[in-house]
């Protein structure tokens, strides 16, 4: 379902930070073919190995052992990042193309949160929340005081209102 939501397309390059073993960027991989190319992320090195390992037979497609909030994979149309962060990074939101699609888990320390869909249009991001999610901590995709604050705010309900994504300094 979450791969659905990312709408993606022939032809499309994807960035899908905390690839894991590279099952789903193998799917990803399908759904972008024959020209499109998927580039998998994974902080843990071991993983990341298998994940090449696992991968190797499968065109346009490549594994980086790294730090997904570090790395910068040049632009994209798509980003799959599949583990709870409390903010987007600029990097990922600058690395967008026009039209370009995010989808990330906005999460408090709990690891609970919101599914968050993200589209660059020209004047701005437009976001909408596609699910409530539960998910494992995005390792450099975290702060504190935001964490606070995220749950603060899902407890009020408040996530039910996103509808845009702000780069500013602003008010929850």
């Amino acid at each position: 379902a979450w791969l659905q939501v990312l709408e993606l397309r022939r032809g499309d390059r994807v960035l899908h930070i905390g690839c894991g073993l590279g099952y789903y960027t193998a799917i990803i991989a399908a759904v972008v073919a024959p020209h499109g190319e998927v580039i998998g992320v994974e902080l843990d090195a071991v993983l990341a190995s298998r994940a090449g390992a696992n991968l190797m037979s499968v065109k346009r497609v490549s594994v980086v052992a790294g730090d997904g909030c570090e790395f910068d994979p040049g632009p994209v149309d798509a980003i799959l990042v599949n583990a709870g962060a409390t903010h987007p990074r600029s990097l990922w939101l600058e690395r967008l193309r026009p039209g370009g699609r995010m989808l990330l888990p906005l999460t408090d320390d709990n690891g609970t949160g919101i599914l968050l869909r993200v589209r660059r249009e020209e004047a701005g991001y437009v976001a909408q929340v596609v699910a409530t999610a539960t998910i494992f901590h995005c390792h450099g995709g975290r702060d504190s005081d935001l964490s606070r604050r995220l749950g603060a705010h899902f407890a009020r309900g408040g996530w039910r209102s996103v509808q845009s994504l702000r780069r500013d300094s602003h008010e929850l």
